[in-house]
């Protein structure tokens, strides 16, 4: 081990729930932190989003679960039902054994809300939060990372994070390779609970099956909000068409689904439309003292609700990996990077 040093310089690109994670995760082991974020300001754009156990124990780890949970809903249930015939297929009981069994609860959260939760996270704890900052290139130089920019301004630093996300600029220094569309298109929505909604699924997570199409429903922001989202292949897709998967394709492929269904459609914004892309798998994610994390490392479809998850579990193992290698209870030796990621 070299001379322990006071403290290690890391810079994360991407500002979104990865790289505000894993910001905030090596803070907490005691980094110097800085994140760069291509937009003037920080936000999120989406409606809601699932966060099973997996995640919540991250939140919970770094002291965030209590303020997730100020503004999230924790469902009693996960209920399938057949989407032709409204047929119950299953549920799971998400409260009581189901939280003592994982260690924290099953929670859902605007995507707005969990990314305010992170940001002021990241705040409090002192990283230091740059917008308009738009990076080409990361190279390694001397054992330092060296990122780019295009304002002509370089960062350098111990380690670079790269969480930009699906269309990644880092990306291509591990692999050469491209998003991979998947014909599915989702709309989402959310909507005010008044006093005419239906009151019967208000407390649970639901989801709907049909042949080739799902739809999910469940409340937001402790109940004030209705969040939708309908996820269908798309028929012009298949036929090789550029634009695909508009609004007159969300009506025909529900046109067999049970009136709930149909009537939850009404709750979509059908302003925009969100084409479902993944990448292929690769086996590494690093180069030199950059690592890719969250959807720049691992994009995946919605089918398991894990995009968000998987970042927050990154950040976590991030944050353990360099725990006793770069961050000891000597010191901190930014040369351990080289084997921590």
């Amino acid at each position: 081990m070299s001379d322990p040093k006071s403290s290690t310089e890391v810079l994360v690109i991407g500002g979104g729930m990865a790289g505000l994670a894993g910001a905030l995760a090596l803070r907490e082991n005691g980094a110097e932190v800085t994140l760069v974020e291509r937009a003037p300001e920080f936000g999120e754009v989406g409606a809601g989003l699932q966060m099973a156990p997996n995640a919540s124990r991250v939140l919970k780890r770094w002291g965030l679960l209590e303020k997730a949970l100020e503004i999230g809903v924790q469902p009693r249930h996960l209920v399938f039902r057949d989407a032709v015939t409204g047929e119950e297929l299953t549920r799971q009981t998400l409260g009581g054994e189901f939280e003592e069994r994982y260690g924290a609860p099953y929670v859902v959260i605007h995507r707005s809300d969990l990314h305010r939760v992170l940001l002021e996270g990241c705040e409090a704890a002192g990283v230091k939060l740059v917008n308009d900052v738009m990076v080409e290139s990361v190279e390694t130089v001397n054992g330092r990372a060296v990122a780019h920019t295009a304002a002509g301004v370089d960062y350098e630093a111990d380690v670079v994070i790269g969480a930009d996300g699906l269309k990644s600029t880092l990306r291509p220094l591990v692999a050469n390779d491209e998003p991979v569309p998947s014909a599915y298109v989702a709309y989402r929505g959310t909507v005010p609970i008044t006093e005419n909604t239906p009151k019967a699924d208000l407390e649970d997570v639901i989801v709907y099956l049909g042949p080739d199409c799902h739809l999910v429903q469940y409340p937001l922001r402790k109940g004030e909000l209705l969040n939708t989202v309908a996820v269908f292949k798309s028929a012009s897709f298949e036929r090789g068409e550029e634009q695909y998967g508009g609004v007159d394709e969300l009506e025909a492929a529900y046109k067999d689904c049970v009136p709930a269904v149909q009537e939850a459609l009404k709750n979509l914004a059908t302003g925009i439309r969100w084409p479902m892309y993944d990448r292929d798998p690769i086996e590494n994610w690093v180069a030199g003292r950059m690592v890719l994390m969250g959807d720049a490392a691992h994009p995946m479809l919605q089918y398991l609700a894990q995009g968000a998850c998987q970042a927050l579990e990154d950040a976590a193992v991030l944050q353990d990996v360099s725990n006793g290698t770069v961050f000891t209870a000597d010191g901190v030796n930014p040369a351990a990077w080289d084997g921590a990621i």
